[in-house]
């Protein structure tokens, strides 16, 4: 007879969402070798970075979406190191400038959203993905923690969306965000921030979206998560 842990447990394996490995991988063959059960112990709050208010959630996407660097935990002492980006930033202004280069060739998911076509990162899809946190529609719970990086003009084009109640505008240019070219991404802060590197590195919460994925699904985003990460989500 099962015990209470032992049945809480059982409930949780049952219950628990499934990541397979490998872009676009069927999953019949997946379930063979390449699946990862991840039990909740509570219920999610869904698998869109920006909408994240859970920890369980926030491990679970981290390894859907690539974040611009990762750690080395096999480093001894443990070092940050290029995830998607070619290289460690190029930082110049006394830490108020910081260029990061993107590997080309890592494509996205396959998914409908992208219409049968093969969808490369880009240095536009992060640009989009921090603004995300920005519009007041979204009510990020992350909102707070990515305004303190001081990232010049997000501020004020929120502002803009909320005192004039329009649509938040992820067309408009802002100082300090920019693809400067496809593969290059740039930061300007208001302020020094020597520890911008440890803000950008993760794929939990500043991960890249791409945008047609968001336009396609709307508000159920956060059920259909589509990233360039090693694993996708099967339920």
């Amino acid at each position: 007879m099962m015990n209470r842990r032992s049945w809480m447990r059982w409930l949780g394996w049952v219950g628990c969402c499934w990541l397979t490995m490998g872009v676009g991988a069927p999953l019949a063959a997946a379930q063979e070798s390449k699946v990862l059960r991840y039990a909740f112990e509570a219920a999610e709050s869904g698998f869109d970075p920006a909408q994240i208010s859970d920890f369980y959630s926030a491990t679970l996407v981290a390894h859907i979406f690539d974040g611009l660097f990762e750690y080395d935990y096999l480093a001894r002492p443990y070092k940050i190191r290029p995830n998607v980006a070619t290289a460690l930033p190029e930082v110049r202004d006394n830490f108020k400038t910081w260029t990061v280069r993107i590997r080309p060739g890592i494509y996205f998911a396959q998914d409908p959203a992208f219409k049968g076509q093969r969808r490369e990162l880009v240095a536009q899809d992060y640009v989009y993905s921090f603004k995300r946190f920005f519009d007041p529609a979204l009510k990020s719970p992350g909102y707070t923690s990515v305004s303190q990086l001081g990232v010049l003009g997000l501020e004020a084009l929120r502002e803009r969306a909320l005192s004039r109640r329009l649509p938040f505008d992820y067309d408009s240019d802002v100082e300090g965000l920019r693809a400067l070219d496809r593969y290059t991404l740039q930061f300007k802060l208001k302020e020094a921030r020597p520890r911008l590197l440890y803000s950008l590195t993760g794929g939990d919460g500043l991960g890249a979206l791409a945008r047609e994925v968001v336009d396609f699904y709307g508000d159920k985003i956060s059920e259909h998560p589509v990233g360039t990460g090693p694993f996708k989500l099967s339920t």
